[in-house]
């Protein structure tokens, strides 16, 4: 189900945040004259201003701004548009060098405008409520260092997040799903499950597999490829590395070498880590000659790739320099793009909604500034994406200049448990690559053809995906997907034997179970295992060998009582195998 975005209500929260950064730039200039102010734009979940100040904010300093904030808001000073010309606005803000530094970016004949309220006023385009008293309910949240314009050469400034809605009632949700949030957060949470690890000594941005976080992998990549399989997909493995002429090719080197590690020489020549797997999938389809009849070729592969991203943009799974994308290419006839990108959408619905994702929200990006091809051809591409999605009724956002470099695409944002949105699946029309490598297939007509290309990665990258999963669950992975199943526990030293046995017999079953022979109370035991998430605890005892059963509680804190080994076999056995 794709979901449904309410325009005016969007609209009318994006001026109250607006209205509410403003406010909160007038009382940090009242309560710290000496404060220069950068940008304070509306976010999808709120607001910030960026302050450059000598020493940092403290959580009293931002609880006394959000004080004197209410006091502005209660006055209900309007809210004014004046225009300036450039002269006038620079001398306005002669001692703002932030403010001047956006002021020299506006371009020639162009608005230049500020809002004013009370005595304070602010270089902006607007829009803004009518007046203060319209902020009916708002947070300050924290405060975190940020690079001006977010370029690490630059100054380090003060960044003060705050959020605000049209009532007291939706601001009071919204502060309860960012507790959640902290709840679930995936940093957190996988390294109280000891899922995977980060180190400076390995560098950042890669991530460390320990081994229940390899194993949840494992089962995601095992049904990834079951099910690539059963739609038609052939699965290859390729080098992490390619030579520079490669790159040369495909227009990496010219067009994303910003985000491709330096180069390594090698004899002479130059290798770079590979940052997409699109190349080398392009040599597999190069090394025969190709017919009408072998297309759609359908080319798969788990494969890693390597990006640098900005230090201060990293974070956990969610953003890294090296990731395993479930990336693949659709090789396939003009005739043919609009059925295969149906194909992925049905595949993507399918694997999302095995692990219980249901709404979803669809982007189609366009053509960026900095791209390939003529515009003919991207109208085109964009026209066969718009019109898949039209034709399955799917509404969708249009994001204008999003589209990567070599073609337009469709971006699927997921929504997780507590109401998030997450981006996985992309869709992406390529008409560029297929011509810069020269890819051919023979027509019906015996004559030599171009094929069109499709891009498309599911999950977006495991590690992403990962994060992304341990958030929507909170750790609490279903049966099937947990990297325990059961944990054992004996009440003392003399049920240790029959404790390995019914671990044996869940094994045997294809079960993943432990047992928990520690010298330890059994409380202790049962309370470790249900903050380690494990679906099933199976105490074992005298009555419990006696009638050769367990006593089952459930990470919930249910209980459910002794059961026969093979009912609890049973029982489990119709949990792991997902729908």
């Amino acid at each position: 189900m794709t979901l449904q975005v309410d325009s005016e209500l969007i609209e009318l929260r994006m001026r109250i945040r607006h209205s509410a950064a403003h406010v909160m730039a007038d009382v940090v200039k009242t309560l710290f004259p000496d404060a220069k102010i950068g940008i304070g734009p509306p976010t999808d979940d709120g607001f910030y201003y960026d302050f450059m100040v000598e020493n940092p904010f403290t959580p009293e300093d931002i609880q006394r701004i959000e004080n004197r904030m209410r006091r502005v808001i209660k006055r209900n000073h309007k809210f004014e548009y004046r225009e300036y010309s450039r002269d006038e606005i620079n001398e306005l803000n002669s001692d703002e060098p932030l403010k001047l530094e956006v002021i020299s970016e506006i371009p020639e004949g162009e608005a230049i405008s500020t809002y004013t309220h009370g005595k304070f006023e602010d270089l902006c385009a607007g829009p803004h409520v009518e007046s203060t008293g319209r902020i009916p309910a708002f947070k300050l949240l924290n405060v975190a260092g940020a690079y001006w314009r977010g370029d690490e050469n630059r100054p380090m400034l003060q960044r003060i997040y705050g959020t605000a809605f049209e009532s007291q009632e939706a601001l009071d949700e919204h502060l309860k799903r960012l507790e959640e949030a902290r709840r679930r957060d995936h940093r957190v949470v996988g390294r109280d499950l000891d899922l995977f690890s980060v180190h400076d000594e390995t560098g950042p941005g890669l991530i460390i597999w320990h081994p229940k976080g390899a194993r949840v992998r494992g089962l995601v990549e095992d049904l990834w490829k079951r099910e690539h399989y059963r739609w038609g997909y052939d699965l290859v493995y390729t080098p992490h590395i390619g030579r520079s002429n490669l790159w040369e090719t495909s227009g990496h080197l010219e067009n994303f070498k910003e985000n491709m590690f330096a180069a390594m020489d090698m004899e002479g020549q130059d290798y770079y880590l590979k940052p997409m797997n699109c190349p080398f999938h392009i040599m597999y389809y190069r090394n025969g000659l190709r017919s009408y009849r072998d297309l759609p070729m359908r080319i798969g592969e788990l494969g890693s790739v390597y990006r640098y991203e900005r230090g201060g943009t990293l974070h956990g799974m969610l953003r890294v320099r090296g990731m395993t994308q479930d990336d693949a290419h659709i090789f396939c006839r003009p005739d043919q793009i609009e059925d295969e990108v149906n194909g992925v959408l049905d595949l993507t619905f399918h694997l999302l909604n095995t692990f219980g994702f249901k709404d979803f929200s669809v982007m189609l990006s366009t053509r960026p500034d900095k791209a390939v091809g003529s515009e003919e051809e991207w109208e085109v591409a964009t026209n066969s994406l718009r019109s898949t999605l039209e034709a399955r009724g799917m509404s969708y956002e249009v994001e204008e200049g999003g589209g990567a470099f070599y073609g337009p695409k469709i971006d699927i944002h997921i929504q997780d448990a507590i109401g998030r949105l997450w981006q996985c699946t992309t869709v992406q029309f390529d008409f560029n690559l297929p011509r810069r490598f020269g890819l051919t297939y023979i027509g019906a007509d015996g004559a030599e053809h171009q094929p069109y290309m499709v891009h498309r990665a599911l999950f977006g990258s495991m590690e992403r995906f990962m994060g992304v999963l341990i958030e929507h669950y909170g750790g609490a992975f279903p049966t099937w997907l947990a990297p325990v199943q059961a944990t054992i526990i004996p009440i003392a030293d003399r049920h240790h034997e029959y404790a390995e046995d019914v671990r044996g017999r869940l094994q045997d079953a294809g079960l993943r179970a432990e047992t928990d022979l520690r010298n330890e109370r059994m409380g202790f035991k049962i309370r470790e295992a249900q903050m380690q998430k494990t679906p099933y605890m199976l105490i074992v005892g005298d009555r419990e060998i006696d009638a050769n059963a367990v006593g089952v509680r459930l990470r919930s804190g249910e209980d459910l009582g002794a059961v026969e080994v093979a009912d609890l076999v049973d029982r489990i056995a119709m949990e792991v195998t997902p729908d």
